[in-house]
Order: C-alpha cells, then sequence, then structure tokens
C-alpha cells in the first residue's frame, strides 16, 4: 500500500493529466457528434457482424482487410471495436470508446517517449498536457478514427526503437508495434518503412560487423515479422483497389506545395481543418500561444545540440508526407503525427522560456499554463454547445434522423425506398437497425463500382436506395426522401 502511494504522489500531476483526458473525451461521446458517420458506422457494423458471425458485412471470415465501401478499411480497430460491442452492443459509445482508449495510451506513451530523449520530467509532463489539450487531437480522440489505433501504437514503437541498444528484445516489440500501426491507419503504412528502414540498414551493418549472434538473431527475426507482415499488405494493392482512395499528385511541385500547407499559419493558428468531421469550423489545429513557443522550442533544440532532440525534429520532417501525396491538403487526419510533435516542440519552448528567466520560472509556468486552460475551455465550450448545429451534415446526421423516425412504419410495408443524397444509406440502416448480417449477406445487391472503387449497395431485404425520389409509393411502399 506504501508503495502504491508512493507512486500516486510521485506521478499526480500525469495521473491529473490523464484524467483529464478522460474526463473531456468521455462528456457526451454518444451525442456529440451527433451521429456515426459512414465510417463509423462500417466499423461498428463489421465489428457486429464478425462479432456475431465470424465474417465481415461481404462474408470474408475474420480479415485482415476489410471491403467495406471498396477502400478496404485496416483491421486493428475494427477488432478493437468488436471486444467493446460485446459489452455495449452495436452502439455509438462501443464504436468511439476505443479511440478513448487508445488516445488515454498515446498520451501516457508521449510521456514516456519525450522523457526518454529528453531527461526532463518538465518537458515531458508539459507535452502530455498540451497534447490533451490541442484542438489537433480532440475530435479524433473521442470518436471512431482508426488514425488513434495507429498514432498510439507508432509511439510506443518509436520509444522501444529507441531504446533497442538497451535489450534486444526491444527491437522485436518495436517491430511488432509499427506493424499493429500499419494495420491500423494508412498512413503509418507510409512512415513506419521510413523510419524502420535507414534504422535496419545501421542495424544490420553494425550486426555483421561485431558478428555477434544474439544481434543477428535479433536482425533475422525482426525482418522475417516484416516480411509476414507485408505478404497481406502486398496482396491487397497489388491484386485488389485497395490504392481506389491514395490520389497521389502528379508532380514535384505539387508535393512541395502539399507538404508545406501542413505546416501553413493558416492551418495551424486559423482557420484550420475545413472538414468539419476534423476539427469545429473556424477553429485552428493549435492555440495562438504554440506559436511563440514551438518557435522557441526550436531555437532550445538546436541550442541544446543533443541527436536525442534532434530525432523530433526528423519526425517534424517526416509527419505530413502521407498528407502530402493525397489530393486534399491540408489533412490535419492523414499528418495526425504532426499534433503531438509539435505540442512536444511548444513544450520545450515553454521550458526553455522558464529557464531564461530562472528567478520567475515558477510564475511564468503558472501564467502559460493558465493561459491555455482558459484557450481549452474556450474550445471544449464552443464544442460541447456549438459543433453539432455547425457539422450535421458532415457526420450524416440526416440518416439518424431518419431512420429514428420512421423505425416503427418499416414493418407495415413490403418495400422500403430510401434516398441515397448522403451517402452509403444503406450501412446506416445496417447500424441503427442492427440488421442480421446474414440478412444482409443473403438479400444485398449492387451498383455499378465507381470511379473511386467505392461499392455501393442498390438494396437488401425491403428496403432500396435511390437517386430519383420519383418513385410510385402505394399501400405497400414507403418513400423517404427529403423534401
Amino acid at each position: 500500500m506504501k508503495n502504491v502511494i508512493k507512486l500516486i504522489k510521485s506521478n499526480f500531476i500525469l495521473i491529473l493529466i490523464l484524467s483529464l483526458f478522460l474526463s473531456t473525451r468521455l462528456f457526451r461521446i454518444s451525442q456529440i457528434p451527433s451521429s456515426v458517420y459512414w465510417d463509423e458506422a462500417s466499423i461498428g457494423y463489421n465489428a457486429y457482424s464478425v462479432l456475431k458471425t465470424g465474417k465481415d458485412e461481404w462474408g470474408e471470415t475474420l480479415p485482415l482487410h476489410f471491403r467495406a465501401f471498396g477502400e478496404f478499411k485496416l483491421p486493428t480497430y475494427i477488432y478493437s471495436v468488436v471486444i467493446f460491442e460485446s459489452i455495449y452492443g452495436l452502439t455509438p459509445y462501443a464504436v468511439r470508446l476505443p479511440a478513448v482508449i487508445y488516445g488515454f495510451l498515446t498520451v501516457l506513451g508521449l510521456y514516456f517517449l519525450i522523457f526518454y530523449i529528453s531527461k526532463n520530467k518538465k518537458i515531458s509532463l508539459l507535452s502530455s498536457f498540451l497534447f490533451t489539450i490541442t484542438p489537433w487531437f480532440f475530435i479524433f480522440s473521442r470518436t471512431g478514427y482508426e488514425a488513434t489505433a495507429g498514432l498510439a501504437f507508432f509511439i510506443y514503437a518509436l520509444y522501444f526503437l529507441l531504446r533497442s541498444n538497451e535489450k534486444r528484445l526491444n527491437i522485436l516489440i518495436s517491430i511488432v508495434l509499427f506493424m499493429l500501426s500499419a494495420y491500423s491507419y494508412n498512413s503509418f503504412r507510409i512512415l513506419t518503412p521510413l523510419i524502420l528502414g535507414p534504422f535496419l540498414l545501421i542495424y544490420g551493418i553494425k550486426a555483421f560487423k561485431k558478428k555477434q549472434k544474439g544481434d543477428l538473431i535479433s536482425l533475422f527475426l525482426s525482418l522475417l515479422i516484416l516480411f509476414v507482415s507485408i505478404i497481406p499488405i502486398y496482396k491487397l494493392y497489388s491484386k485488389d483497389s485497395g490504392l481506389s482512395r491514395l490520389q497521389t499528385v502528379g508532380t514535384n511541385r505539387n508535393l512541395v506545395s502539399n507538404y508545406f500547407k501542413n505546416f501553413s499559419y493558416n492551418f495551424l493558428f486559423v482557420n484550420g481543418d475545413t472538414n468539419p468531421r476534423n476539427q469545429i469550423p473556424g477553429s485552428s489545429q493549435l492555440y495562438y500561444l504554440d506559436a511563440v513557443f514551438i518557435l522557441l522550442g526550436i531555437i532550445y533544440i538546436l541550442k541544446k545540440k543533443d541527436i536525442n532532440n534532434l530525432y523530433i525534429l526528423a519526425l517534424l520532417i517526416l509527419a505530413p508526407i502521407p498528407a502530402a501525396i493525397t489530393r486534399e491538403n491540408p489533412h490535419a487526419l492523414r499528418a495526425i503525427l504532426v499534433s503531438p510533435v509539435l505540442v512536444t516542440i511548444s513544450a520545450m519552448g515553454i521550458y526553455y522560456l522558464s529557464e531564461l528567466v530562472k528567478k520567475r520560472k515558477n510564475l511564468i509556468l503558472i501564467v502559460v499554463l493558465a493561459l491555455y486552460v482558459l484557450s481549452f475551455e474556450r474550445y471544449i465550450y464552443k464544442f460541447g454547445n456549438e459543433y453539432n448545429n455547425l457539422s450535421f451534415d458532415a457526420w450524416q446526421y440526416q440518416y439518424k434522423e431518419l431512420i429514428e423516425k420512421n423505425s416503427d412504419n418499416f414493418s407495415k410495408y413490403e418495400k422500403v425506398y430510401i434516398t441515397d443524397k448522403y451517402a452509403q444509406p444503406y450501412i446506416f440502416f445496417l447500424f441503427y437497425q442492427k440488421v442480421d448480417p446474414n440478412l444482409f449477406i443473403n438479400t444485398k445487391t449492387l451498383n455499378d463500382v465507381s470511379d473511386w472503387g467505392f461499392s455501393t449497395v442498390k438494396s437488401f431485404d425491403k428496403f432500396n436506395f435511390i437517386k430519383d425520389c420519383g418513385v410510385n409509393s402505394n399501400e405497400k411502399s414507403l418513400v423517404i426522401c427529403p423534401k
């Protein structure tokens, strides 16, 4: 008991930060955002189908890539949802709760990673605190985004990779975590080889030079894990349509332009991501305060001339690449790794400022933290009171509303026709009506595949999804279309 009390006392501030994270993420998690959007509904229903039948919505047994709408969702988050749906059922809460857990682990993992890099507890705590309250990560860590799982595994993978010189087992743990990250979100399929490639090359050269049996075995096992993990990815991208959503940019000039858009002042500090699912409309990705402390943090890193701190800048350079090679830029979700890196640099800037004025450093820290808390308070107030009204279209709330208003009438009709105006209506019916997966598999009919490789469901059972609302309704059919 004494050891537990001692542990709590020594980590009291970290516990407060983690408590703040949980309280702000679990607050009205099922009600804000207003409804699940199509990817959340797809994740939730595929998890439900696996739970009930061992198969996804298309009848594939325990897949490593879920076909979904034709874009092939990754498995880690979906299988995580299976666990929570076994407890809470097919609900928004069960779909979103894993994001909170992964977000919690990321905040904790960031503390460990930065403490190992900086050997400075204040910087580590500041990094975790700023990451908890940053607008960039807020919505992602309380909704069913696969990226939260990818980020969590990636942070821990980096931590064990940096500690691979201490114990050979760490490199194997790191490789497994990198692969889990790559099977969580596509951005980390791009970032993982950029980091692992150079590391394994250097590690291999050293291992062969020293001819140490243990190092050679670790290298062999690492390469074996990578090879086995890459086979399903290679199959997907070479034979299936898994790259249909990865629309690469054609010229170097565009790639460079796209890359730097993710560092633009307007994106970071003024308007943020314009997709209402990624950010509160009109809100920035970071706070104005961060602009000052990021600059000070970069100065701090360069003055320290510590190779460990330079890893932070290296990550900052790599982080926007997954967003840069796609069409939509800037993109907060695909560049999600930028978020913990920038807040860490900001934390270093705060620490650097406090050290410059040593006699007043505690006062400086109190004032700065108070300003951040006030900024976060304004942000979360806007989220709680305005976000649903500002973003209901983006979250396809209309389908939730249509289904709830008409669900009692579905059994009264032989045919039900529903508008597909708001995109992929079938998945919302499967989700909100908790449709038996076998019924969907055995009765579905499909439209032609779109240019983007998406599958669209034409009908299942009595439900028909239509573009033209001019269907003649009669006593045996119900037509649900917007006015």
